[in-house]
C-alpha cells in the first residue's frame, strides 16, 4: 500500500505561479513513475506530467515551457512548478504514483482567475 498526499494549490491571477507538492509513504520502494493529472470543470481527467525514478520526464503539450516536474527519491516526493498560469489551467490537480497499481491523492484545487 502507498499513501499519497498533495499540498499547494489555491487561487492565483493569470500569469502567476504556483508549486504543488506530493509525498508518498508506505511501500514506496516499488514506485517507479510519479504523475500529475488534472481535471477541469466539465472535462475528463488528463495527464499533465510524469517523471520516472531516473528523472526522465514527459509533459503535456499544453504545459510545456510553463510547468516543470521534479522528484526527490530520497524523500519520495514529487513537485510540479507551474509558471505563467492561464485560466484554462484551472482544475483539480491529482498526484498519482505507479507501483503494483496506481495510487491516487485526494486532489488539490488550482484556480486561475483575475
Amino acid at each position: 500500500q502507498v499513501q499519497v498526499v498533495e499540498s499547494g494549490g489555491g487561487l492565483v491571477q493569470p500569469g502567476g505561479s504556483l508549486r504543488l507538492s506530493c509525498a508518498a509513504s508506505g511501500s514506496v520502494s516499488s514506485v517507479y513513475f510519479m504523475d500529475w493529472y488534472r481535471q477541469g470543470p466539465g472535462k475528463q481527467r488528463e495527464l499533465v506530467a510524469y517523471i520516472d525514478r531516473s528523472g526522465g520526464t514527459n509533459l503535456a503539450d499544453s504545459v510545456k515551457g510553463r510547468f516543470t516536474i521534479s522528484r526527490d527519491n530520497a524523500k519520495n516526493t514529487v513537485s510540479l512548478r507551474m509558471n505563467n498560469l492561464k485560466p484554462e489551467d484551472t482544475a483539480v490537480y491529482y498526484c498519482a504514483v505507479r507501483a503494483d497499481t496506481t495510487y491516487w491523492g485526494q486532489g488539490t484545487q488550482v484556480t486561475v482567475s483575475s
